[in-house]
């Protein structure tokens, strides 16, 4: 039904894209020659894909119910931040992301994971804080679905095709790097430079959807909040929760919270698949 698919980033939030993808793809005959992600976005499509959405969110889960708290000094010498989320999420992908793994998600779709390159003329120490700032700012003055302050002060798209990376560590180590939104998550590194979250241009990454929707594809955009509307855009659907998703970004101390994302993602694709399938 759709040739291609885009995973918005979101933090947990992305966990009801999960249980989305779960409930809808079967539904809707979801087999896209494209899949697009940024930030925990393409975390959600890589597990999804590879059918582990389930098993990703109880791990998820079972990892916040560790009685840790979101932000601890006692980790700043241990762990090396103070935000524990990192080298949870970090260890969480490194268990899921293996060479097996590597190589059945190269012989799907053609997986695209969104990063984000600072402005050239600026250091990592003003470009992130500023870059952050103006996401933030925009998003409560205007909540676009496709903000346009992060290129309007230089910062760049950059996709990385899983097909060309060559190992699993590459593929975990680009993740991270999409996910980058320091301090909570260290600057990544991927082909030698620093990469930041792909948010920080778009958090819903359609910029590879559109040459293709020019050729005729139907596209589907996955969110992971609300939005006031949608930009029309001919052949792409938008889809995003039915309510508000009941989980912080970064909280790692809410596991009802990330079970209760998925089970929303459950019932909202299942909703969808079955409306859809009544219209045609």
């Amino acid at each position: 039904m759709f040739d291609a698919v885009a995973f918005a980033g979101g933090g947990n939030r992305c966990y009801w894209q999960g249980g989305f993808w779960e409930a809808a793809a079967p539904l809707l005959d979801l087999k896209p020659e494209t899949v697009i992600g940024v930030s925990a976005g393409a975390w959600s499509a890589c597990y999804s894909l590879l059918g582990l959405g389930r098993k990703v969110n109880e791990m998820v889960a079972e990892g916040c119910s560790l009685g840790r708290r979101n932000f601890e000094w006692r980790a700043w010498h241990s762990e090396g931040s103070p935000w524990p989320v990192s080298r949870m999420y970090r260890s969480l992908i490194e268990a899921v992301i293996d060479e097996a793994a590597l190589a059945r998600l190269k012989q799907g779709p053609d997986v695209l994971i969104g990063l984000a390159r600072k402005p050239n003329r600026l250091p990592l120490s003003v470009a992130i804080p500023l870059g952050i700032a103006t996401y933030q700012v925009e998003k409560k003055w205007r909540s676009p679905v496709h903000p346009k302050g992060g290129r309007a002060i230089g910062f760049r798209p950059e996709f990385v095709r899983v097909r060309d990376l060559s190992s699993a560590s590459d593929l975990s180590a680009t993740l991270m790097a999409s996910a980058s939104v320091p301090p909570f998550m260290p600057v990544g590194r991927v082909g030698g430079m620093a990469a930041l979250d792909g948010g920080l241009v778009d958090n819903v990454p359609v910029e590879p959807l559109e040459a293709l929707e020019k050729r005729g594809a139907s596209t589907l955009v996955i969110l992971s909040r609300l939005y006031r509307a949608f930009p029309h855009v001919s052949g792409r659907t938008y889809v995003q929760p039915s309510e508000p998703v009941p989980i912080g970004q970064f909280d790692i101390t809410n596991p009802a919270g990330i079970r209760k994302a998925y089970e929303m993602g459950l019932r909202d694709g299942e909703a969808l698949g079955h409306r859809m399938n009544a219209i045609l």
